[in-house]
């Protein structure tokens, strides 16, 4: 990931590697608990449309932290081109980051569903015909798909910052 990406907290911006020690350190202050990764993408309906990718650390049961980055506007005709376009940035953000988390976790780390990409359709409203799609997409990747009305990694975290 390039060092010119820049990820936001409520209280500071960072850099990918920066990212990737508060993940670390986050998880290092109480390694005996259960923690889920979760990243997802959103972005508003427009001409131009710039997708805001948010990835939350939960410590299952005692809270979480989570941070986000924006991309530049590109033009999107479609709310098809739009929906493929999230899980994608989604899908290539958690490939970066678990190969890095990989680094200092170890593979045994990344068992039992403990990373997953949020998706922002649903079973109703106009997404529901890209559902399919769009989760396959996800777990021929390797990764855990969650839809709505679970994803809040892509329709609550990400979509703050739309």
């Amino acid at each position: 990931m390039s060092e010119s990406v820049r990820f936001f907290s409520n209280t500071r911006t960072i850099t990918f590697d920066e990212l990737v020690f508060e993940l670390v350190s986050f998880i290092n202050e109480k390694p005996e608990r259960e923690y889920k990764i979760v990243v997802g993408t959103d972005s508003k309906a427009a001409s131009e449309v710039r997708f805001v990718t948010a990835v939350g650390i939960l410590r299952v049961g005692n809270g979480g932290r989570y941070y986000w980055t924006r991309s530049e506007e590109v033009p999107m005709k479609t709310l098809r081109d739009r929906i493929y376009k999230e899980t994608m940035y989604s899908i290539t953000f958690t490939q970066e980051l678990r190969s890095r988390l990989r680094e200092y976790l170890g593979d045994d780390f990344f068992w039992d569903g403990k990373i997953s990409v949020h998706l922002d359709v649903g079973l109703n409203g106009p997404t529901k015909d890209l559902i399919d799609a769009v989760v396959g997409m996800v777990k021929g990747h390797g990764f855990e798909a969650v839809i709505k009305p679970y994803s809040f990694g892509a329709f609550v975290l990400a979509d703050r910052h739309t």
